[in-house]
């Protein structure tokens, strides 16, 4: 019996560890839409956050991409690595510091051919003051941080 009960309660925190996580990509509460709905590959192309449409859209790491076009979906699904945000879209300051915060779209900036969002400007600037050193923190935390 108190190996049953033993077995019972290790089930039960595993469990419970594993509800505890974090997804890989941020999406908000009430959505399941990485980057908040922007097109990733806009940054890259354009420059610049273009809203993408419902129209044109992919599955990638549990959450659902949009694009602005056919031409950015199928950069994306041929290389989403490289077009997905680091960190899953969480705020890369966030991560560099130990923990999760979400994205901002609108904050954005790319290094070494990587998309990189945070909280807000006023992160933003922080992040930008040291980006190198930051970048290394936050691979260093990612994904363990996830946890």
């Amino acid at each position: 019996m108190n190996k049953r009960i033993t077995l019972i309660a290790a089930f039960w925190l595993l469990a419970s560890m594993a509800w505890a996580a974090e997804p890989p990509v941020y999406t908000g509460l009430l959505s399941n839409t990485g980057a908040g709905g922007y097109d990733t590959v806009s940054y890259f192309t354009q420059g610049k956050p273009v809203k993408g449409s419902p129209r044109y859209t992919t599955e990638y790491q549990g959450a659902t991409w949009r694009f602005a076009n056919a031409e950015n979906l199928a950069q994306f699904n041929a290389n989403p690595e490289k077009f997905a945000p680091a960190y899953g879209g969480y705020c890369a300051w966030a991560v560099s510091q130990g923990y999760l915060a979400k994205g901002d779209p609108q904050h954005w900036s790319i290094r070494d051919g990587r998309l990189f969002l945070n909280y807000n400007q006023s992160v933003q600037t922080s992040w930008l003051a040291n980006t190198d050193q930051l970048i290394r923190e936050a691979d260093a935390n990612w994904p363990a941080v996830l946890k």
